[in-house]
């Protein structure tokens, strides 16, 4: 019989603490979210650390943004953005403020209320691919810009919130390179993942998008 979870609420001291502490630590932790639909529960099983000033892979490396001002915020907050003109990501905010450090969610699997996400993700195969991915997992958990800067030590009340879960034993628990990150922030292996997990994304390295000559630059 499996070990049922910890349903303690992890507190802000758990987030403040360094990004590369905090990311890994995650790991089984139990991701609560509150929607008029019901409750929906997730054991996370892929992380990614982003570091903010000395991280060139970070959306606060260049300083901050009206877009990521939240990461300079206080711990224990998550930050969610738009990405591709589609998707959204979430991430949580760790460290002491004004550091601007991060943790993207990247993937786990649904312990309840996959019945909400089945409808989000009509693309999945499974309920192992409903939150297989940042944008998956955003997509099936109903995860918009309207939740960025929700404070997710609040209470088992509010539309984020994180439970003890079940931690892993480190043996478990996997590094690489973080997806898709070019540049100087290639090589940080600054990914994390439960080993032989059927809920984590595949690795796939950066790949450079070719630009129109006219185009404008993105700014965060």
């Amino acid at each position: 019989m499996s070990e049922s979870p910890d349903r303690t609420p992890l507190p802000r001291t758990f987030f403040d603490r360094p990004v590369l502490e905090v990311a890994p630590d995650l790991l089984g932790r139990t991701l609560v979210r509150v929607t008029e639909e019901g409750r929906m529960e997730l054991r996370l099983t892929e992380v990614e650390a982003y570091a903010g000033a000395i991280d060139p892979g970070s959306h606060a490396f260049r300083g901050r943004t009206p877009r990521n001002t939240v990461m300079f915020g206080p711990p224990g907050h998550a930050y969610v953005y738009f990405t591709y003109g589609m998707w959204h990501c979430l991430n949580l905010v760790c460290g002491p403020e004004g550091e601007a450090s991060g943790v993207l969610l990247r993937a786990g699997e649904i312990l309840s209320g996959a019945d909400q996400a089945r409808p989000r993700r009509r693309s999945a195969r499974s309920d192992h691919e409903l939150a297989k991915g940042p944008a998956r997992l955003a997509t099936a958990l109903d995860v918009a810009l309207s939740l960025n800067g929700t404070d997710v030590c609040a209470g088992p009340d509010a539309p984020l919130s994180l439970l003890t879960g079940t931690p892993p034993p480190p043996a478990r628990i996997r590094t690489g390179p973080r997806t898709g990150v070019g540049g100087d922030g290639a090589t940080h292996p600054w990914r994390f993942w439960l080993e032989d997990d059927r809920t984590v994304s595949p690795y796939r390295p950066h790949t450079p998008r070719k630009r129109r000559l006219d185009s404008a630059h993105p700014s965060d």
